[in-house]
């Protein structure tokens, strides 16, 4: 058994105009691709661990044998990662359910919410990923680097942007922001919703 790309849960030029199709299919193609690729080939010498999915071998990551840890970590991150932030995006879907009045509840309002998710985004110092977890039945908003992934740590994801370079660099250009402030428009709340609600 190998892993294989999971193709996008919609058209590459679905997200338009706030992520083009351009970018969506290097994004995919390319560079999710390249993931997939190189966690194969990594993992090549232990079919037991290609028969799990690269979701639980980034969450089991402590538990696996040394030597296969950090490839795991970058490229079954990569993999994992790229799939859940693919999932999370869908146009004209507005905040809904449940996962609003948590939110509300916590923060104090959506728009607080959303310029605390903003900044800790807009401010992560390289590559990674900003994300609103679950941990311990709270809501929380964590950066990660690289390819690393809260499950590792026991969290469940709900939502994440993507804030490596080739994720908006050739729409957006050193624009980190712009891109932030573009990508709320294609967050997908009902996905959201559903992932808060079965796991709360």
């Amino acid at each position: 058994m190998t892993f294989t790309l999971i193709p996008l849960p919609y058209a590459y030029n679905a997200l338009e105009p706030f992520i083009n199709e351009q970018t969506m299919r290097i994004h995919h193609g390319n560079h999710h691709q390249t993931y997939v690729d190189k966690l194969n080939a990594a993992l090549k010498d232990n079919p037991d661990l290609l028969r799990k999915t690269p979701e639980e071998l980034v969450k089991g990551l402590k538990s696996l044998p040394l030597p296969v840890q950090a490839p795991v970590r970058n490229f079954g991150g990569g993999v994992a990662n790229h799939t859940f932030f693919w999932d999370v995006m869908k146009k004209d879907v507005g905040l809904k359910g449940e996962i609003a009045i948590a939110i509300e509840k916590q923060y104090g309002s959506f728009d607080a919410f959303k310029q605390e998710f903003s900044d800790m985004a807009a401010k992560l110092f390289g590559s990674g990923w900003t994300w609103l977890v679950m941990n311990q039945g709270k809501l929380e908003i964590v950066n990660t680097q690289n390819q690393d992934s809260p499950t590792a740590d026991g969290k469940i994801p709900l939502l994440v942007i993507d804030v490596w370079e080739h994720a908006y660099y050739l729409q957006y250009q050193y624009k980190r922001v712009e891109f932030i402030k573009a990508w709320w428009n294609v967050v997908n709340w009902e996905k959201v919703n559903a992932l808060y609600a079965g796991k709360k």
